[in-house]
């Protein structure tokens, strides 16, 4: 397991004590309280992915997402597979040629938890596919339409179906996304295949109500942005956002600020008035260290980098629950989820966890040049009765890059005077870190309950009062050890 700590430092209160120095060697963070801070939105709670629909009828699968948008703050929740044959949706057998009975039961749960979706318009009903081809171990069908307006009237009665049943209101404020990564081994069409398929989608999503929202082209490596834009521009198509994916590990070699750069550059070919989704990202696909905290780090990392360019951006997944390779038994192994199959979190969902106890306000820290791994994110909780200072601190580096255990001399000054308390949380080797507790116990492939209630225990937050100094001024001085790959 990688070594590496996210701290949170919550300040309730503080004292003015003794005058302090920094330590030789320490590297030096000052936060000024003196300055107005920024608005800090929460985007990267805007959405969460997913496996397929399908297991959206699971009470497990139920009982952690109500968990994750509880804890993490996730307003929507983005799968595969709504259309799949898994799901019954499409049943020209039968007297009425579509079932949504499933779907609505996903849908009701998801409104009953305050969650939204945004809906992947996905996969092909094998009666209407022009291929027999899938995708998974629950066989997505890969294939453009035999006909393409039967496809239209298909995505036409679900969508009309959701607005009878939840409203226009409610069903507005919803997204459309048309497939899912065409340009990646899930549609067997060509590029201008994908283009008539948007055109006939957007079309029956639209004929519902103009007020209904769709985009696409839903690709991954943020690959055919300007030419879907130009081609839906030139055709006159409905286009409310652009939605695409990146891993960090698309591009090789793998750089610290990957996602960075490639969302300012997609961010830059999208028009200004029209949203950019980045509706798929995670620490990356190969290697795979979705279990470890790498990832909650990176988590750190990539909010910091990115969250002031798009407008949505969603972890791929919130869970284990998955089985784009059929369900695997063992509790801990790389999965994509921030949650394992047993409901025991991963140091990732401790790092959403914390991210969702800062405030809505940030603080600016040193530049990353001056320290190249380790950096900060100061909020500011301020609801008028009780301000509470959260400063996250990690350090992080791309996977087998140079990195090294760092001593921060972390020092607040402006603090306003409200209070006589700090706290303090980690995730690293022994903190908020259930799967190397699994290791321990010699990774066993299936738990028993004690075993369960042990991992669960060691995956949970631990927080203690964190010692400080302080100065005649009331600035506050703190020195805290980040370990490496956090």
């Amino acid at each position: 397991m990688m070594g590496k700590a996210i701290l949170i430092l919550a300040f309730i209160c503080l004292l003015s004590l003794i005058n302090a120095q920094c330590p030789s060697g320490s590297l030096n963070f000052t936060i000024d309280f003196n300055q107005s801070p920024s608005d800090f939105e929460h985007v990267w709670e805007r959405c969460v992915g997913s496996g397929h629909a399908l297991l959206a009828l699971r009470a497990d699968y139920r009982e952690q997402l109500s968990r994750a948008h509880f804890e993490c703050g996730f307003e929507y929740v983005r799968f595969h597979g709504i259309m799949d044959d898994d799901m019954s949706t499409y049943l020209p057998q039968q007297n009425s040629s579509y079932s949504f009975f499933n779907a609505d039961s996903i849908f009701d749960f998801l409104l009953s938890i305050g969650m939204k979706p945004l809906v992947e318009l996905s996969f092909m009903p094998k009666l209407l596919a022009s291929c027999n081809n899938t995708i998974f171990h629950y066989e997505g069908g890969i294939c453009p339409p035999k006909v393409y307006s039967e496809w239209a009237d298909l995505v036409t009665a679900f969508v009309q179906h959701m607005v009878d049943r939840y409203g226009i209101m409610e069903v507005s404020q919803w997204y459309f996304e048309v497939w899912n990564e065409p340009n990646c081994g899930f549609f067997t069409g060509n590029q201008t295949d994908y283009y008539k398929l948007y055109a006939y989608t957007a079309g029956a999503v639209k004929s519902v109500s103009t007020n209904l929202r769709v985009g696409g082209p839903v690709t991954c490596q943020s690959q055919w942005i300007p030419d879907f834009i130009a081609y839906v521009q030139k055709n006159n198509l409905p286009l409310d956002f652009i939605s695409t994916h990146e891993y960090p590990t698309d591009i090789t070699p793998t750089k610290r600020n990957t996602l960075f750069t490639v969302f300012n550059k997609t961010r830059s070919q999208v028009p200004v008035d029209i949203p950019l989704f980045y509706s798929e990202y995670n620490s990356g696909l190969d290697p795979n260290l979705h279990d470890t905290t790498y990832a909650s780090a990176f988590v750190m990392n990539t909010v910091l980098a990115v969250n002031d360019i798009v407008d949505l951006y969603s972890y791929w997944t919130f869970s284990d629950i998955f089985e784009e390779g059929g369900f695997i038994s063992t509790p801990f192994h790389e999965e994509f989820g921030m949650i394992n199959i047993h409901n025991i979190a991963k140091p990732a969902y401790r790092a959403f966890q914390l991210l969702h106890m800062t405030g809505d306000y940030i603080y600016s820290t040193p530049s990353n040049d001056m320290y190249p791994t380790v950096q900060a994110i100061p909020t500011l909780n301020d609801d008028n009765n009780k301000k509470i200072i959260n400063v996250i601190l990690f350090n992080h580096n791309v996977y087998g890059g140079p990195i090294l255990e760092q001593q921060v001399c972390l020092n607040l000054i402006g603090l306003p005077t409200f209070g006589q308390n700090a706290t303090i949380t980690r995730i690293d080797e022994e903190n908020a870190n259930a799967p190397n507790e699994w290791v321990k116990m010699g990774s066993p492939q299936y738990l028993n309950s004690a075993q369960v209630t042990k991992l669960q225990a060691a995956s949970e937050l631990q927080w203690e009062n964190l010692p400080y100094k302080t100065n005649s001024n009331g600035d506050v001085q703190f020195l805290v050890n980040v370990p490496p790959e956090g």
